[in-house]
């Protein structure tokens, strides 16, 4: 494994091509605007369709500077099949809530699962999955480097559901195992994927922040099989100010392209903080892709080289040749676990946030100083292989995280928090980013979740938000929709 220092200051950063943008202003700020479309390709834009509610009084508590029900990482906390919409969380008294409606419908109907929240950990959220095999909704509940608890529904409850009735009893029991397959006591993370061929993969983390494997499991549509780590814990990273031997792997996502790849960008969290300039930062450097072209059995550098295998000897590691696509030294306050898509053609974007250079080289407290002058970056491997990098010019006003979204003709979406939209056309080369939505009147606490799948299904931007709320007050949990261009 080679030895990886990080020393670019944040400015030298934008790999490949910078991208000149101007910040929004005028029309382009407005609450709800309207692209500028071409007969053969129009431009993003948003026209609101409805604002739900699925809970009066969702439960609420901050820590980690984020809510249970509404962490931007929750895959999927929103999930459509099938005609019909699903939400997952937890409501006042802690128990753990599922949902469902037809697209379109303003009424949601629940069930409450025999599951209570354990701890005031907004870590510990609800992720769904759904396995074409069978047609049953799996979730995963209530874990943060612990154990996990699991559910699954009747077989084919979400092939026929106006067929079916929706109530608790169409949930089996709650779970420490997958079906009798124990996966590790230290389980975070949680983000179900479904392969193109109809099986449903689990990822997650075993082990602790700093100290961290990712892996798989698969199941079949009969039953479940762990294909174990792909992520190494161990080596070396040494940055100007000191060395770490352990770290964890945060991914931005993982997901299946129109290329059938398995794509995952993600960051590096180190063990020991004296790889920071200073204390109250963040411990995360650098940019990594890989992919794999064999639902996630062996991973690839962007260049094609193989750099891991998925329950072997060799891990993806942070040494690994070629796997830094935007390097960046642990004083910029990176965040972990932001957003990640890929477009029609296969290829792989993400977005990044830090606070960049001409703002200081070294950030003292990650939350504060991310509030004061974090900002987002576009990045985005094109169809040459270059890595092109853009800044999105609207501050972030916040700690947290965003959520990247494209539409059927590639143009980006980036929720940021509150609730605000902003966009870029691809006709431009993702330069043009604007204000498409400034959340006004959400009243949204920060992070939201996005429904990745419902985009692609009837070209509708559905998110769900939690207004905000003092102390343990609970508060209205609500999905926002947004018709995209046809």
């Amino acid at each position: 494994m080679r030895r990886l220092t990080a020393v670019v200051p944040a400015m030298a950063l934008l790999t490949t091509a910078l991208l000149a943008v101007t910040p929004p202003s005028g029309a382009a700020a407005q609450r709800t605007t309207t692209g500028t479309a071409r007969a053969d390709a129009p431009g993003p834009a948003l026209t609101r369709l409805a604002d739900t509610q699925l809970d009066g009084r969702a439960l609420y508590f901050v820590s980690y500077d984020g809510l249970v029900n509404n962490n931007s990482f929750q895959k999927n906390g929103l999930l459509t099949y099938q005609g019909h919409q699903y939400a997952a969380w937890y409501t006042a008294d802690r128990t753990a809530v599922v949902a469902r409606r037809a697209l379109g419908a303003s009424t949601w109907q629940t069930a409450r699962l025999p599951h209570q929240l354990t701890v005031d950990d907004s870590h510990n959220v609800i992720s769904m999955g759904l396995s074409r095999a069978d047609g049953r909704l799996h979730l995963t509940m209530d874990s943060h480097s612990s154990g996990f608890f699991y559910v699954k529904s009747a077989a084919g409850l979400l092939d026929d559901p106006t067929g079916r009735a929706w109530n608790s009893g169409q949930f089996g029991a709650v779970q420490t195992t997958l079906d009798g397959l124990a996966l590790t006591p230290r389980f975070t993370y949680p983000q179900f994927v479904a392969t193109p061929g109809g099986r449903l993969q689990l990822s997650y983390r075993a082990g602790v922040s700093g100290n961290g494997r990712n892996a798989l499991a698969e199941y079949d549509g009969s039953r479940w099989t762990a294909r174990g780590e792909w992520s190494a814990s161990t080596g070396t990273y040494t940055s100007e100010h000191g060395s770490s031997t352990a770290r964890n792997m945060y991914l931005h996502g993982i997901d299946y392209g129109a290329d059938g790849r398995l794509h995952a960008f993600y960051t590096w969290r180190e063990q020991n903080s004296a790889v920071m300039c200073a204390a109250g930062g963040l411990t995360n450097h650098d940019t990594g892709y890989v992919y794999s072209a064999d639902r996630g059995r062996t991973w690839r550098n962007a260049a094609g080289t193989v750099v891991g295998t998925t329950g072997g000897p060799d891990p993806v590691a942070v040494g690994d040749p070629g796997t830094v696509v935007d390097p960046l030294n642990p004083d910029h306050s990176l965040m972990n676990q932001e957003s990640q898509a890929t477009d029609s053609a296969g290829l792989p974007h993400a977005i990044i946030s830090y606070v960049p250079g001409r703002f200081g080289q070294c950030t003292t407290g990650y939350a504060a100083d991310r509030t004061a002058n974090g900002r987002a970056f576009h990045l985005l491997k094109d169809s040459t292989g270059a890595w092109r990098k853009t800044e999105i010019p609207v501050p972030l006003n916040s700690s947290q995280r965003t959520r990247l979204v494209l539409d059927r003709h590639d143009n980006a979406y980036v929720v940021m928090p509150y609730g605000r939209v902003v966009a870029a056309s691809k006709s431009s080369g993702y330069t043009d980013w604007r204000t498409l939505f400034d959340g006004a009147g959400l009243n949204a606490f920060g992070e939201v979740v996005v429904d990745d799948t419902r985009v692609a299904q009837d070209g509708v931007l559905s998110f769900m938000y939690q207004r905000k709320s003092a102390g343990t007050t609970p508060s209205p949990l609500r999905v926002i929709d947004f018709r995209l261009p046809s």
